[in-house]
């Protein structure tokens, strides 16, 4: 076991340095200082009421920004809820619709001729599916309109046109004006 430092041994010469630092001083005006009359690193009862002051502000502030926050947030949510419901409505009124034109007989009547349940004396037939598309001046199609006349050249006009090109015709059928 080491033997104990005998210097170490007895801490009241510390101490008694301690006291004698601690110890009120005369000044040349004959006033005593010490420590305890000396504010300990520039702390003052002023100084920390304005650190405790701003501590209570900027905790005010964080608060604050907190709420008005989670206020934009909500107004963010109840904004999404408005979109959801009008597209809900909309949902709910395109198929209404839909129920109500299933609903009529003439659907049921047509959707029926599908599976070939039509009156006994139509004649059924399906389109093959690598089938041309029509000409878009078929009749029935959108291109000809039901009671229009169109403006069609005679045989020696579209012989000219066919020998040279196109002219500036307003009667010609292309649209297109001299070159």
């Amino acid at each position: 076991m080491p033997r104990p430092d005998p210097a170490r041994t007895n801490p009241q010469p510390e101490l008694d340095e301690l006291a004698a630092e601690a110890a009120p001083r005369r000044v040349a005006g004959g006033a005593s200082v010490g420590l305890a009359d000396l504010p300990v690193a520039g702390l003052t009862r002023r100084r920390i009421a304005l650190a405790i002051g701003a501590l209570f502000a900027a905790w005010v502030i964080v608060l604050f920004a907190h709420q008005v926050g989670s206020a934009s947030e909500a107004s963010a949510r109840a904004q999404t809820m408005r979109t959801a419901n009008t597209a809900a409505q909309a949902n709910v009124a395109a198929l209404q619709a839909e129920l109500d034109l299933i609903q009529r007989q003439a659907y049921v009547v047509q959707q029926a001729r599908t599976y070939r349940l039509g009156t006994p004396k139509e004649i059924p037939f399906t389109l093959a599916d690598d089938a041309p598309a029509l000409a878009a001046d078929a009749p029935g199609s959108a291109g000809v309109r039901l009671g229009s006349t169109s403006v069609r050249a005679t045989p020696l006009e579209s012989w000219i046109r066919l020998l040279f090109g196109p002219g500036g015709d307003p009667a010609d059928a292309s649209g297109a004006g001299g070159s």
